[in-house]
């Protein structure tokens, strides 16, 4: 507590006042935990952190706007993939009590703090000149604060995610920083820049040297440099997921994330008070939002099958219940199993896309769904299974639809790539259907496909200019037939090699 006041004091986070008529002052508590260093399990590190009571704030009085951006997953993966085909250096470091060197634009008063009330002042309040924790506005406060130092110092800001910061150095390389929050993930060719980055942000702010990137955000990063590969994967994160919902060695794996025997439906949500209070005691969207994270980090594999069963979270049955921890068994038998990148001399820099959709497959309101994946350097760094938005009434509307999808993400990919400095002519997307090709290509308007809404026909520009090229793969060649429907597993073995994920740790 006293090291926290420190740096409290240090940081000139408040002066004490007495409090104005017609304000409030809001509270603040202590919060402690106990950090277990990397190191090793003895080496525990008490800690106390001073929080506001930010639930006590009043919009438009004590905040306006609070909306602060994070680094997209994708951009973390894309800056991996990136890492192992030039074979970069790849720094981390943390910024210490990072919502501190956030400053206030609004008037607030805060309480002082228990156990360190200033004798003869006790009545007196706090009043804020920096942002604290718990306070609405702390993150976007310290973003905003952090993106003026960066762009002081001649980084540019990508417009594709506003939490990468590039440079381009004399030598014609780049170095590049993400930031999530208060994690912050560098790399660069050159060992000097990065040093010279680090003493620039550590002059402003208190920093950590994390060295060598070893874990983001949950994600264990491997690192082979020799052979060229890096690999992610979630293997602790995975096992405490498992251990906190009863899944231990008793419990029988299974090989593929939902077998095709599982046809889920609004009908099999509870009809009867004693089926109800059954679903009430199961944790349901608890795993499901557990196996969510994993999807979106490093776990392409069980999109489809987390995409279906979330879509009962409201009123979830025991049909659903089954279904999720059959996933559940799937993820016991390959928490090992991740995303591998490696230098790829052929397509290495290249974004690859797959697209597939599953028509009519869904059995409540009978939409389709559009799965693909963007692969660099032999890994996946973009995907998604997601519902169609309307109905689609012949298969080749269903595969139009999801390749309206895919290009909008390829635009996006290949956008975010050419600000980090990797030109690429085209994107190549693969899609197995020939008709969604051909309406894509020509400008075809006969009475089958007059009724396609006009906003999936912006495809047929993006194809004219040529950024994006559309190419037929043959279905049993195609990765994102995974991500629309359960397949066999064979299939699913192929899909997974087609784009590197595999057995890791």
């Amino acid at each position: 507590m006293d090291e926290e006041m420190k740096s409290l004091h240090k940081n000139e986070t408040w002066k004490l006042v007495q409090l104005p008529k017609g304000k409030k002052a809001i509270g603040c508590k202590w919060v402690y935990a106990k950090k277990t260093e990397s190191l090793g399990k003895d080496n525990v590190r008490f800690k106390a952190r001073l929080v506001a009571k930010g639930y006590a704030q009043k919009e438009g009085i004590d905040y306006n706007e609070v909306f602060s951006p994070v680094v997209k997953h994708s951009s973390i993966r894309i800056l991996l993939a990136l890492v192992a085909q030039f074979d970069l250096e790849l720094a981390q470091l943390d910024v210490k009590t990072a919502f501190l060197h956030g400053d206030l634009e609004e008037e607030i008063y805060m309480s002082q703090p228990e156990g360190f009330k200033v004798a003869g002042k006790e009545n007196w309040v706090c009043k804020l000149q920096k942002s604290l924790y718990g306070l609405k506005q702390s993150p976007r406060q310290w973003y905003k604060r952090f993106d003026r130092f960066m762009i002081g110092q001649k980084y540019t800001r990508s417009h594709f995610d506003h939490c990468v910061y590039f440079r381009k150095l004399q030598d014609g390389t780049f170095i590049y920083l993400l930031l999530y929050v208060d994690d912050m993930l560098i790399a660069c060719k050159s060992k000097v820049e990065i040093e010279r980055l680090k003493t620039q942000l550590s002059n402003e702010f208190e920093m950590k040297d994390l060295g060598e990137a070893r874990k983001i955000l949950g994600m264990e990063i491997e690192r082979d440099r020799a052979k060229g590969k890096i690999s992610l994967c979630q293997k602790q994160y995975l096992k405490k997921v498992l251990h906190r919902f009863g899944m231990n060695e008793n419990s029988k794996p299974v090989s593929t994330p939902l077998a095709p025997h599982f046809k889920l439906s609004a009908s099999m949500s509870p009809k009867t008070g004693e089926e109800s209070h059954y679903m009430a005691q199961i944790p349901y969207a608890s795993v499901v939002g557990s196996l969510m994270y994993a999807m979106v980090c490093t776990r392409p594999d069980i999109s489809q099958a987390v995409s279906i069963v979330s879509r009962y979270m409201h009123n979830p049955g025991k049909g659903h219940w089954q279904a999720v921890k059959w996933i559940l068994r799937y993820i016991l038998g390959t928490v090992d199993v991740g995303l591998l990148f490696q230098q790829d001399k052929v397509t290495g820099q290249c974004v690859v896309g797959y697209v597939d959709s599953d028509y009519a497959g869904d059995l409540d309101k009978r939409r389709s769904t559009t799965g693909f994946v963007f692969s660099i350097a032999g890994g996946p760094v973009s995907w998604r299974s997601i519902l169609q938005s309307t109905v689609a009434l012949s298969t080749t509307e269903a595969e139009y639809m999801a390749v309206t999808e895919a290009i909008k993400e390829a635009i996006w990919l290949q956008g975010l790539l050419d600000d980090l400095g990797v030109q690429q002519d085209h994107v190549d997307v693969h899609c197995d259907s020939q008709s969604a090709i051909y309406l894509a290509k020509n400008q075809v308007h006969h009475a089958r496909t007059k009724h396609i809404d006009v906003r999936f026909h912006f495809v047929r520009e993006i194809i004219d200019e040529g950024d994006i090229l559309l190419q037929k793969i043959g279905t049993a060649d195609n990765p994102a037939d995974m991500l629309t429907k359960p397949v066999s597993l064979l299939k699913f073995k192929h899909c997974l090699d087609l784009i590197g994920i595999c057995k890791i740790c």
